[in-house]
């Protein structure tokens, strides 16, 4: 019941604080109210997503958390200037971190526990795989080796350049997961049906898919607006408990991903490995492929620079994980040890983002 007037009542707290300068208890109501309108969204999502099947409903559900984290993301640049630079680069990492770590690990981990193993469709996730590596080469690791700028960021038609290809790779992907390699990304085999420990829901009929739908517009709104208004007070706590500013971008995608991590672990247990690991490639592959297209065109607007390249730890830390991932995916198949692995790996980012290592951050 709570997702069929999250929305609404969303948009009424947006309404109620629009321009004004929130005081605690409205804060409170902003953040309450934005975390049940994004969990409203991804629910509303997923009911669209299983009106139409895979692996339309992954891409749905990765496209919907992207809006979500590029909304978040914007409104705090915007109110935060200069010192908000790197908060899209810190948010993109952190969420293909927890996606290619944490969620990865935790669908191996559980759709491996009653047979031993997982099984999913090597092709398809390679290529996902593949791509998303791409993407972050690109998008987050040519900036710190670009010598235009002193800083770890793009000069403006270099900008351009990743923005474009941001967007035209995952479109290419896009495109070949809908299209005319779509047999990549189904269940690797049939012998692989839903447990009795979460049968597949049913499918939704259409007018539920309808409702669904325009629901799901009101809160992506919702969402995109309290974030805006809620943007000064997450600043002035960051600033008042002396943290990270790469926190704040693991907490945005922590925010955006707990829905959808959520439902790739019920996909797990039901032995839908494949769909859980479409769900995971696919939102780190939205969140760069949509997002730093659409934070260079904000840039136009926002006061500073805008810092792309990761750090030393960072580099470290993506380098293992893209390997891991390609000896992972390679075989076809995955033990409880492969997804052991990629869970550590997300342990060591986050103790890393909490405590880093001096020296380890670019500088702003």
């Amino acid at each position: 019941m709570w997702t069929l007037i999250g929305p609404p009542v969303a948009m009424a707290v947006l309404a109620a604080t629009w321009g004004r300068d929130l005081e605690p208890a409205l804060s409170l109501a902003v953040a309450l109210a934005l975390i049940g309108a994004a969990l409203a969204a991804v629910h509303h999502a997923d009911v669209v997503a299983r009106r139409i099947s895979e692996p339309f409903g992954s891409l749905l559900l990765a496209v919907t958390v992207t809006v979500i984290q590029v909304g978040l993301i914007v409104a705090l640049m915007i109110s935060g200037g200069p010192s908000t630079a790197s908060l899209a680069r810190d948010t993109v990492f952190a969420a293909v971190m927890i996606t290619l770590n944490g969620i990865v690990g935790l669908s191996l981990f559980i759709g491996a526990g009653r047979r031993g193993f997982a099984l999913f469709n090597a092709k398809g996730t390679g290529a996902a795989l593949a791509t998303v590596a791409s993407l972050i080469t690109l998008a987050l690791v040519l900036p710190t080796f670009t010598s235009s700028p002193p800083k770890p960021e793009f000069s403006p038609s270099q900008l351009a350049f990743a923005a474009m290809a941001s967007l035209l790779l995952y479109g290419m992907f896009a495109l070949t997961q809908t299209g005319s390699h779509r047999h990549f990304f189904p269940p690797a085999v049939a012998e692989n049906p839903p447990t009795e420990i979460g049968q597949s829901p049913r499918q939704p009929t259409a007018a539920m898919a309808g409702l669904s739908l325009t629901l799901l517009v009101v809160a992506l709104g919702a969402v995109v607006g309290l974030a805006k208004v809620g943007a000064p007070a997450v600043e002035g706590a960051v600033r008042d408990a002396a943290l990270s500013q790469s926190l704040v971008g693991v907490v945005i995608a922590l925010l955006v991903l707990v829905p959808n991590t959520l439902t790739a672990v019920r996909a797990a247990q039901r032995n839908q490995v494949q769909a859980s690991l479409n769900l995971a490639l696919g939102s780190a592959m939205a969140s760069i492929g949509l997002t730093i297209p659409a934070v260079a065109v904000a840039s136009i607007w926002m006061d500073g620079p805008l810092l792309l390249g990761l750090g030393p730890t960072q580099l470290v830390l993506l380098a293992l994980t893209v390997v891991v991932a390609i000896l992972t995916v390679v075989p076809g198949r995955a033990t409880r040890l492969h997804g052991e692995l990629h869970l550590a790996l997300l342990t060591a980012y986050v103790v890393l983002c909490i405590h880093p290592y001096p020296g380890s951050e670019v500088p702003i």
